[in-house]
């Protein structure tokens, strides 16, 4: 007993000596969690989109660049992606700005705001078939009260995804803006009060600032989701034409063609758009802003 203990020690003694904390182990399950799931098959599709079937290790790559027809998604997926993006993080600055401050029905707004989370794109799609299609609610109302005589088309196109990327991306774009407002030290403001700034000079030369971080964030976060768009373009969009976004192209490569290589090329290519916008994104922060963060999100 005495030996196996003196052993225990022993081991222990060994891995600080040596600059190990045992506690680390611990990491191990979750190590094996993350390679598992997502690190093998990361690279596993990087490799495979150098595998094709015929025509040299760059024939996936190059039959995706050189078709317009599979090339315009990439444009097509940021058409939707880029102002969805802003349309989010824009729209949730002066909501989350006003629901920092305490006042009554607070957690009932918050709850509304929050519910489309909820909701999945396939009953958000249900939804909006229902209100915005030639026969739903909307269009009835209008036609009703005479101001059109002829339904609007909002669904089966650009703007039925619009929508419905919108819906399903706003309570993280708010959530996250609300966790970064909450964080900044509301004495700041009361401070430049006491000087004489006024409302708009204070949000300009403080909380902007200090908010400048989250929001690159939250839009890097809310442009990933809304550029891996693929139920949306399908079920309230037109997948073969205006809304035939990188995802559907990868599927039907896939899943149509059977040509794995292309589909893990054009996955390859979805990521790399992605991490350019970040990037960007991510750059044009730093020389806004510089400093400390005072968001706690």
């Amino acid at each position: 007993m005495a030996a196996a203990t003196g052993t225990r020690v022993a081991l222990r003694h060994r891995l600080a000596e040596r600059g190990i904390d045992r506690q680390l182990l611990l990491l191990g399950p979750a190590l094996l969690f993350v390679v598992v799931l997502f690190i093998y098959p990361f690279f596993y599709g990087i490799g495979l989109s150098f595998q094709p079937a015929e025509g040299g290790a760059f024939a996936a790559y190059r039959s995706f660049f050189t078709d317009a027809y599979e090339r315009d998604t990439i444009a097509t997926t940021l058409w939707l992606a880029l102002p969805v993006a802003l349309l989010n993080v824009g729209a949730s600055v002066p909501i989350a700005y006003r629901m920092r401050g305490r006042f009554r029905g607070k957690r009932l707004l918050t709850t509304v705001l929050v519910v489309p989370i909820t909701l999945g794109t396939v009953l958000t799609a249900q939804g909006l078939l229902n209100f915005l299609g030639p026969t739903g609610w909307f269009n009835r109302a209008l036609m009703t009260s005479g101001v059109i005589e002829e339904p609007l088309r909002l669904t089966h196109n650009y703007w039925g995804v619009f929508f419905s990327l919108v819906i399903t991306g706003f309570p993280f774009a708010f959530l996250l803006v609300l966790s970064y407002l909450s964080g900044i030290d509301p004495t700041l403001e009361k401070a430049a009060a006491t000087l004489g700034a006024g409302w708009a000079q204070r949000f300009r030369r403080i909380t902007l600032p200090l908010l400048a971080p989250g929001l690159a964030t939250t839009f890097c976060l809310t442009f990933v989701l809304a550029f891996s768009v693929f139920p949306s373009a399908v079920l309230v969009g037109d997948p073969a034409g205006e809304t035939r976004v990188i995802s559907i192209a990868a599927w039907h490569a896939g899943y149509e063609q059977y040509d794995y290589s292309k589909a893990s090329a054009i996955a390859v290519v979805m990521g790399l758009v992605e991490l350019v916008v970040i990037a960007v994104v991510l750059g044009w922060r730093s020389l806004l802003y510089t400093g400390s963060t005072g968001g706690k999100g």
